[in-house]
């Protein structure tokens, strides 16, 4: 099953398990019916605010839905082993992110670890979302924007905000950029 297939898979499941109905969960996020029915059918993999959104919504970790083992700890990636779990490149969700899951399988954790492959992209949507991120620049240079102040950061640079304030995080300029992202959302 393909990592869209088994996200939308959890959703639909957890969704059904609380009686809710697509329009219902849409509404508690906030996320258009069409763009969660097409996540819930595996057409699109959904950018970690939105997956963040319908977590909340439906009274689950993130890791609930990425996750597809569990394993031994201490939890070790390799580099040379990570996988994409999931990437956004639907137009409709306006973000461009490739997620390397570092936490897959590591059970009860409060945390959720990526590394990104950040996209270059015209969009600057503004999102929020419970919680807290910590952000480190590896390769390129991203712009983020936290409230209506912005920040440009290079590689070697480090940034911890409050999820809540609405935020976009992407590549600046024409190229892509690569970071570490720790997402904490209190459960």
């Amino acid at each position: 099953m393909a990592s869209s297939d088994l996200i939308g898979t959890r959703i639909r499941t957890y969704r059904e398990r609380l009686g809710m109905s697509i329009d219902d969960l849409a509404k508690n996020t906030g996320i258009d019916a069409g763009i969660m029915s097409r996540i819930e059918q595996g057409g699109t993999c959904p950018p970690i605010g939105t997956m963040v959104k319908i977590a909340r919504a439906l009274g689950q970790r993130l890791g609930t839905f990425m996750d597809d083992q569990m394993v031994d700890e201490p939890l070790i990636v390799r580099s040379c082993e990570m996988t994409e779990e999931s990437s956004s490149l639907s137009n409709e969700t306006s973000e461009h992110y490739h997620y390397f899951p570092l936490s897959k399988g590591k059970p009860d954790r409060h945390m959720e670890p990526f590394f990104i492959v950040v996209d270059p992209t015209a969009d600057r949507t503004l999102t929020s979302h419970e919680g807290e991120e910590f952000v480190i620049v590896m390769a390129g240079e991203v712009e983020l924007i936290y409230g209506k102040e912005k920040f440009r950061l290079k590689a070697g640079d480090s940034m911890y905000y409050n999820s809540v304030v609405p935020h976009f995080l992407g590549a600046a300029g024409e190229d892509r950029a690569e970071i570490y992202a720790v997402i904490y959302m209190p459960f």
